[in-house]
């Protein structure tokens, strides 16, 4: 059984395997594979973890474990994602860990690695980590247990490698920005990087009491971001998820700047145009279609920012990302970084002189309908020749203005139809004429 998936291992926590004896486990069988790559020294891995209140548990239980197969842990605290790829690196460590389920709410949450260059663990040392999971706990010899110590400047070291990806001539102070934490990992340094930078920053959801992350707030549900940003007059407001991997922005009038307005501003107006750029299936034509008139390239991954990461590799590009706000800038930072993304288009800003709006103006999304259609039981629509015939009609209708997309959902009997195209009602039509479709054909199918 593989306990990974695409993003590391997730669940809710006290179910498998999300669970104390669980993580103990993992601590260990992690550091016994370590052991084997590391034969000439004792392991080091760094530790973080977001607000959850049960981090702590998986924290205690990890560290239990690494020690006890003979590995040194550095105790970095609550802090971003990215932080943790960044001091894995900075700390010239074996292996990075981090407890978090992102932009989940707080009763779930979740472990993943980085390597020793601070990025995605490969799947090479995963699977020997998976299958070390079916073997006991055994401590060989107690002279060979290993300690564990906690990092104090963990948070200046990060605030200060997020200053540096910004321009050293550039400064904030005529800025006013309202910084949405999430009530998560980034509530004490994303603040503090603007601020010494020199804008004025109004931090909100930034008091974690370990069951309030994401609750309401953060890039999930950026609406009290949108009316803060107006109540206080502000230029401009940034929003994060849980373990600030991902952002989304706010203009001073309140109209949401999501992952694809982002990708546009780092592509189009930034001082030197990028050599491409990696969205996902998601990622509006809109983007790709604006793109083409700048002649920068554009490739689609699958949605999660892990594909669009192998993309950038393959095609050695280094800015990507998605409409949800994960945001890849890889000659910055090795992973999704929320500050860093939000840095890079505030030197755009700066350099152009414009504010956020005046940025993507000449920038429309596309309509996009999504609808959910709820299976009985899950059929592939492009097994059914009639569907197959509808799809191929709609998308030569689109063709050059739209798109659609059929997917199915990868955890519940859905399949859901994305329609997207320059004009709304048409995009409407063609979606509700699709769902439609797939409902008549799949009651044939499963009577």
């Amino acid at each position: 059984m593989s306990y990974f998936g695409t993003d590391g291992i997730r669940g809710k926590f006290g179910e498998l395997p999300i669970t104390p004896d669980f993580a103990l486990k993992l601590g260990f069988a992690a550091g016994k594979v370590l052991k084997q790559q590391n034969i000439n020294h004792k392991p080091v891995v760094v530790l973080g973890k977001d607000t959850r209140l049960s981090g702590y548990i998986l924290e205690a239980a990890l560290q239990a474990g690494l020690n006890a197969a003979g590995v040194y842990v550095h105790l970095l605290g609550p802090l971003p994602t990215p932080a943790i790829a960044h001091l894995t690196r900075a700390l010239h460590a074996d292996a990075g860990i981090v407890i978090s389920a992102s932009h989940n709410p707080y009763f779930d949450n979740g472990i993943k690695f980085f390597s020793s260059e601070g990025k995605k663990l490969p799947d090479e040392l995963q699977n020997q980590i998976n299958a070390e999971l079916e073997h006991d706990i055994v401590i060989e010899d107690s002279a060979q247990l290993g300690k564990s110590v906690r990092v104090k400047d963990a948070n200046g070291r990060y605030i200060e490698f997020c200053k540096s990806s910004f321009p050293y001539h550039f400064n904030l102070r005529n800025l006013t920005i309202v910084v949405d934490c999430a009530h998560g990992a980034a509530y004490n340094v994303g603040p503090a990087v603007f601020r010494e930078l020199g804008a004025k920053v109004i931090a909100i959801h930034n008091e974690p009491n370990g069951l309030n992350i994401n609750k309401e707030c953060g890039s999930t549900h950026p609406e009290s971001l949108q009316q803060a940003v107006v109540e206080h007059g502000a230029d401009l407001g940034v929003a994060f998820d849980g373990d600030a991997d991902r952002v989304v922005m706010v203009d001073r009038s309140g109209r949401l700047v999501d992952g694809d307005h982002i990708l546009y501003i780092l592509a189009t107006q930034a001082r030197k145009q990028p050599a491409g750029i990696v969205g996902t299936v998601m990622s509006n034509m809109a983007l790709e279609v604006a793109l083409q008139h700048a002649n920068i390239p554009f490739v689609r991954a699958q949605v999660g920012d892990r594909y669009v990461l192998q993309q950038l590799v393959e095609q050695k590009w280094a800015i990507g990302g998605e409409p949800s706000g994960h945001i890849l800038t890889l000659d910055k930072s090795t992973t999704g970084d929320a500050i860093i993304a939000t840095l890079q288009v505030l030197a755009v800003m700066i350099y152009q002189n414009k504010a956020l709006h005046e940025l993507i103006a000449d920038f429309k999304l596309f309509p996009q309908v999504l609808i959910n259609i709820r299976l009985k039981q899950m059929i592939d629509p492009y097994t059914v020749p009639e569907l197959v015939t509808l799809f191929e009609q709609a998308e030569q209708q689109l063709k050059g203005r739209g798109r659609i997309l059929i997917r199915k959902s990868g955890t519940e009997p859905l399949l859901r139809v994305m329609v997207e195209g320059d004009q709304e009602q048409e995009v409407n039509q063609l979606a509700e004429q699709l769902a439609e479709a797939i409902r008549h054909y799949s009651n044939q199918v499963n009577p």
